[in-house]
């Protein structure tokens, strides 16, 4: 049975797990997402401690691929000599199809956002059997909010492709989480620990996760008062706990 983390290094290792557990499944276009506002601040440190675990099954095959140029300049500063790959993702003038070579045999994408969407689909395209890792995405703007036949297509013909095989968001008094291969789990939060309440076979959104919300935290006999509103979940009270906690 999974077991909620308790710290920041807990949920990474729990991800790690997840990540070498989807492949050996079959899965190859995989997303490790930490659904925390600081959390893009840290891409670069929980790269290179994906970059690691994974050297050690494809050596020098893997490679980490930053967002812009900037950014991998300033991992390879900080890094040093590495037996991986570290590059960007191309640009205006670079297109992402020079970025890859027949040697590679599994990318770590460090926090793609909805600007680079399209050459994260090129890239995934690209990849083929070879496992793609979208570390922390920040795509949900994508995914969620676009509207309009290109974001319906761009949703049916890729993000649906993508696959959570770790999953983590706090709410206000619960948490979502997903480890690969559970099921999709929402945890209250209880005193200073948090307890699992529920198992679904597909990710809780929109309106269904404010009436699962509603239906986990309503004191028994009152679920008949019409007056009650549905809680919105927030990132207040229990977030700053919970980050708190995830930053020991």
């Amino acid at each position: 049975m999974n077991q909620f983390p308790q710290s920041l290094a807990e949920a990474v290792e729990q991800a790690k797990k997840a990540v070498t557990d989807a492949i050996a499944d079959g899965y190859t276009r995989l997303q490790v997402e930490l659904v925390l506002p600081e959390i893009p601040l840290q891409a670069q440190s929980l790269a290179i401690e994906f970059a690691n675990l994974l050297v050690e099954s494809y050596g020098s095959g893997v490679k980490v691929m930053f967002p812009d140029t900037g950014a991998a300049m300033l991992a390879k500063r900080d890094w040093g000599e590495t037996t991986f790959q570290v590059t960007d993702m191309g640009g205006r003038f670079t297109p992402i199809d020079d970025q890859v070579s027949e040697t590679d045999e599994i990318f770590i994408l460090a926090c793609p956002s909805a600007v680079e969407v399209e050459r994260v689909e090129r890239l995934c395209n690209l990849a083929g059997d070879r496992p793609v890792i979208l570390l922390i995405p920040q795509l949900e703007d994508v995914a969620v909010v676009g509207i309009g036949l290109a974001a319906r297509q761009l949703r049916e013909r890729f993000i649906s492709t993508l696959y959570s095989c770790y999953y983590i968001r706090p709410l206000e008094g619960a948490s979502i989480l997903r480890i690969h291969p559970s099921p999709w789990q929402i945890w209250l939060e209880k005193e200073e620990d948090y307890e699992l309440a529920m198992e679904l076979s597909s990710k809780p959104m929109g309106e269904e996760l404010d009436r699962l919300l509603l239906q986990l935290t309503t004191p028994a006999g009152e679920e008949e008062n019409s007056n009650s509103p549905i809680k919105k979940p927030g990132f207040l009270g229990s977030l700053q706990k919970f980050l708190k906690a995830l930053s020991q």
